[in-house]
């Protein structure tokens, strides 16, 4: 009985954050201030980390609050702020059909998720750390592990695109200001 006391509690516990990360999601893309935007994607990335807690993921969960929620999320609202998207919001630029052409791709790739679920499709590839092993060698050194060998060459890439990403969008504000002069 205790068990399905603590089941139960769980799945409202997960249908709670899901329900949550979904809204806020919905709420990224929905809205159209892009500071409000970038707030609302922090709580999808709280939100993302409840999640890895209740999958015994400490180590990701705290990964994702301090470099998501904390860095990334710095870096893009910088990156917002120092644009200046006024300009953009009065000229008015709208794309013909653009809402209809998101809205199929949207439905196109929940119909590839929902297929790929029901079918069993993705079975993924049985890796060298097995459960037991994480359990012994401990959740930081596996994906500390795995990241710094296996994963080395993408996750300088993509720390590289991120710098690339900033440093370009200082350049393009300090056009514009010298413009503005």
């Amino acid at each position: 009985m205790a068990e399905n006391v603590v089941m139960l509690f769980q799945w409202l516990v997960f249908l709670g954050i899901a329900l949550v990360c979904i809204f806020a999601s919905i709420m990224v893309i929905s809205n159209k201030n892009p500071v409000h935007c970038a707030l609302w994607m922090v709580l999808t990335f709280l939100a993302t980390a409840g999640l890895y807690v209740m999958l015994h993921s400490q180590f990701i969960a705290i990964v994702q609050v301090i470099v998501y929620a904390g860095a990334i999320m710095m870096l893009i609202l910088f990156v917002v702020m120092l644009l200046d998207l006024e300009v953009e919001l009065r000229s008015r630029l709208k794309f013909l059909y653009s809402k209809a052409i998101g809205g199929f791709f949207a439905v196109l790739l929940m119909l590839g998720i929902f297929y790929a679920v029901i079918t069993r499709v993705l079975k993924g590839n049985v890796g060298s750390f097995t459960p037991e092993k994480v359990s012994a060698m401990g959740n930081v050194k596996a994906v500390g592990k795995v990241l710094f060998t296996d994963y080395l060459f993408p996750f300088e890439v993509a720390s590289i695109l991120l710098v690339v990403g900033i440093v370009g969008a200082v350049i393009m504000s300090k056009r514009r200001e010298a413009r503005k002069e």
